[in-house]
């Protein structure tokens, strides 16, 4: 009897190795598609000159045509939002970060933390009032937590709230917010009687300001901003109803994290095909350095790593979209795929030698950019103790 005939295999492709594709249907390749095209458009023609001067002109233009891609608020449903997948918003993080990492962040600050705090937990008056504007880009939101001397930790925020009649007042500084100062909105946490609390702070209040932060040698095609409340006052219904307690800001952090888990990747993808691309037509004694035994490895190690985290992107976006998505797992995902992220580009860098440091080639903007990535949105020995909490059931914060 003869053997049956052997299954015709698909070719291997060096973009995708472990065929991951083959997780995505018709609707994701098509998001995926969509806003690498956008980013490819009108992002990574101009981003090395944006980088180099420190700025990110045009952003009201830049928010606009995303909010028409529907990528703002792009996972939550109504008020003008998409209502598309975890895992749909998860390729859109990754294009938009293959791009840069301030342009992702432009997107994961607006949608998962400004946008989400008011979807979760404004009033349906306040959801009407700021989200479609929102999900359109007409305007840009910001996400007031970390303070100048509290970042890990939170809860001891100084910033305050106190009742005045039915009036709010708030006094207070925040520090590293992302969109600060060109928001219409932020949303800004504050400690009250009650507990910490969510207030929507609309650009213009007296009292309230938001001066750019300069001098930054990561995220420089990103506006990040202080922002300072001096007896901001507002009116009752300013306050988030749905929040009372660390739990609501930490909801929306865990949002901005996953999205991150797949950003990070993206930058990691644009340095490794930088590198494999270099090593092919690069050479040194007589051949390019792809076909040296030390170069491949590198390349080796680099895929490796990359789809990897690409792999526990999709699982994680699909127990998102399944709502079995724990904040632990998150933690996983965030503190793995920086760090990886950032190995690969040093790996990329050395590969592409003199010429890494170089704006001509995405390599050293995405090393640095991935420096604030590790440290924004918890950094590495925050998810540590999280999972470390989690697997012995000890805690270690304090």
């Amino acid at each position: 009897m003869s053997a049956p005939p052997s299954p015709q295999l698909p070719p291997f492709d060096p973009a995708d190795p472990l065929g991951i594709d083959d997780l995505l249907s018709d609707e994701d390749r098509a998001v995926r598609t969509t806003v690498r095209r956008w980013a490819g458009d009108r992002v990574l023609p101009h981003i090395a000159e944006w980088y180099e001067r420190g700025e990110l002109p045009g952003i009201r233009d830049l928010a606009r045509e995303l909010g028409s891609l529907g990528a703002l608020g792009m996972a939550l449903t109504g008020y003008g939002c998409a209502g598309a997948s975890h895992v749909q918003y998860g390729l859109a993080c990754l294009e938009l970060e293959a791009a840069d990492s301030g342009i992702r962040s432009l997107v994961s600050v607006q949608g998962s933390l400004a946008m989400y705090a008011i979807w979760r937990f404004g009033s349906e008056e306040q959801k009407q009032r700021w989200l479609p504007d929102m999900a359109s880009g007409e305007i840009i939101g910001c996400f007031g937590l970390t303070e100048p001397d509290h970042g890990s930790d939170p809860g001891n925020m100084r910033t305050h709230a106190k009742r005045d009649g039915t009036d709010w007042v708030l006094t207070g500084r925040k520090m590293w917010i992302t969109n600060g100062s060109v928001a219409g909105a932020a949303v800004v946490w504050a400690q009250t009687d009650d507990g910490i609390r969510g207030f929507l702070v609309p650009a213009g209040t007296p009292g309230f300001s938001a001066p750019e932060i300069t001098h930054k040698w990561s995220l420089r095609a990103s506006v990040t901003s202080e922002l300072v409340l001096d007896e901001v006052r507002l009116p009752a219904d300013a306050v988030l109803p749905g929040a009372k307690g660390l739990g609501g800001p930490l909801r929306c952090l865990g949002h901005a994290r996953y999205g991150i888990v797949w950003g990070s990747m993206g930058a990691a993808r644009a340095s490794f095909e930088a590198a494999l691309d270099y090593s092919r037509t690069r050479e040194q004694f007589g051949r390019p350095i792809g076909g040296f035994q030390l170069t491949q490895a590198k390349l080796a190690d680099m895929a490796v790593e990359l789809h990897k985290g690409l792999l526990l992107a999709h699982h994680l976006g699909r127990r998102f979209d399944a709502g079995r998505l724990r904040p632990e797992q998150i933690s996983f995902g965030k503190l793995n795929n920086v760090r990886e992220a950032i190995e690969i580009c040093r790996t990329a860098r050395t590969i592409l030698g003199a010429n890494g440091i170089s704006l001509e080639y995405p390599v050293m903007r995405h090393a640095t950019n991935l420096e604030s990535v590790l440290t924004y949105e918890g950094t590495v020995e925050m998810h540590q103790l999280v999972l470390g909490k989690a697997l012995t059931g000890l805690d270690a914060f304090r």
